[in-house]
């Protein structure tokens, strides 16, 4: 009995010093792990900090780019466009300060700029390509053929180009002032554009669009955009594709347009236009488009360089 209850005893005892030993021995685990976790807590907090002095740095050698590349910019562009007349289009989701921007630079070279045409969702809305295919051809002056193909951008590009620029053969326009109300009449009325008053033809045109990515590029907008800007290129002395940052990545209209050859030949394109560097490069392009050369400029990964690159 006695050796029963010792043994019993001498149980407890080792289990009392196992639950003892564990104790101890989690309290000395928790008291490292604690410590290796505050260990990288501080430093997480000490990159975090650095990242965001990173950040702030970068952000502010951007604004002070923009801000020189605002005020030299005018300087660069400096009699580039004199005595040359442009019209702008834009896309639905530019604002009127980066209309107000691109006008600017593009008045800063000497441009006379006759006006705006603001497409709207309507316009670059696919589902609504065979009503827009019908208000072209129920509006179509007389003695301006649509092309031959079905695509709404390159029908769209068929019809705005002879109406919004000049024939580059005789310098005058192809359609009367009253042809060219009745047509942009009938385009607004059916919310497919927004026209500035008193609109006149034009030279040379900038498409200006953003940075939006859409679906296939057979049947987005951003591929709509790129062929329209073809047509009108083929209406005028020339034409300029130009799109914010990332617009010549994805499925954006620059990318498009780049990626096509038959339009990147003869279509010049811009994919930074919404920084002053990129407005720049949009003056410059216009200007080799006026001397019958093409090229892509940007940061994009398929641009030439920023900039054209000076001739002679």
């Amino acid at each position: 009995m006695i050796s029963l209850r010792y043994h019993t005893v001498s149980i407890a005892a080792v289990f009392l010093a196992l639950a003892t030993g564990v104790l101890l021995g989690s309290t000395s685990v928790s008291e490292h792990l604690l410590s290796r976790l505050g260990n990288e807590r501080d430093s997480l907090r000490n990159r975090v900090e650095n990242l965001h002095a990173e950040r702030n740095a970068l952000r502010s050698k951007v604004e002070n780019a923009h801000r020189f590349g605002t005020a030299i910019g005018p300087l660069v562009v400096q009699g580039q466009l004199d005595r040359h007349s442009v019209v702008l289009v834009t896309t639905p989701e530019v604002s009127a300060q980066d209309r107000e921007a691109m006008a600017g630079m593009l008045g800063a070279a000497g441009a006379d700029v006759t006006g705006t045409v603001r497409l709207t969702e309507r316009f670059t809305d696919p589902e609504r390509a065979g009503q827009l295919r019908d208000v072209l051809t129920r509006l179509l002056p007389a003695g301006v053929q649509l092309p031959v193909a079905s695509a709404p951008g390159t029908l769209a590009g068929g019809f705005l180009g002879p109406v919004t620029l000049l024939d580059p053969r005789t310098g005058e326009a192809r359609v009367s002032a009253a042809e060219r109300a009745a047509a942009f009449g009938g385009l607004s009325e059916g919310g497919f554009v927004r026209v500035s008053e008193e609109l006149r033809p034009a030279e040379l045109a900038v498409v200006l669009t953003g940075d939006r990515a859409h679906g296939d590029n057979g049947t987005s907008p951003a591929a709509m955009i790129a062929r329209f800007t073809a047509q009108m290129d083929r209406s005028g002395a020339g034409a300029v594709l130009a799109g914010w940052s990332g617009s010549a990545a994805g499925s954006g209209a620059v990318q498009a347009a780049r990626s096509d050859s038959g339009i990147s030949s003869a279509v010049s394109t811009v994919d930074n236009a919404d920084v002053a560097a990129g407005r720049v490069a949009t003056v410059l392009a216009l200007r080799e488009q006026l001397e019958d050369r093409t090229g892509h400029y940007g940061v994009g990964g398929n641009a030439q360089g920023p900039v054209p690159r000076p001739q002679g």
